[in-house]
């Protein structure tokens, strides 16, 4: 079974767990704001999802602009960034679709056909 990290209160995650009962397609729900993932489940999900560390900041959130985390990144090392992101799950950017050894940052319908073998 699939497991999501969402928001409740993020209209994207609204769509796509909207998307996956369309589909019939039950998951596992995590609550990335109250249960946000650890440093080491961070790096697994980034080796998984074959994208760049950055991909995993939600740089449209209020948090990301007042940390001023545009200018910060680039003058951080990968390990500087994993420990941020553990801090608060409001940094990453989300949803995030896990099913087995595929992951998906953000919600794109092909992508998560994709990876869920639609």
């Amino acid at each position: 079974m699939p497991t999501i990290y969402c928001y409740r209160k993020c209209t994207t995650c609204q769509k796509a767990m909207k998307w996956l009962s369309e589909r019939g397609i039950e998951y596992t729900f995590i609550d990335i704001k109250d249960d946000h993932p650890s440093e080491e489940k961070l790096r697994e999900l980034h080796a998984k999802s074959g994208l760049s560390l950055r991909r995993f900041f939600n740089t449209s959130g209020m948090l990301y602009r007042e940390m001023e985390l545009a200018k910060r990144l680039p003058q951080m090392s990968e390990d500087e960034m994993f420990a941020l992101l553990a801090t608060d799950g409001m940094l990453v950017k989300r949803p995030i679709l896990i099913n087995g050894s595929k992951v998906a940052v953000g919600f794109k319908e092909k992508e998560w056909e994709e990876i869920l073998g639609d």
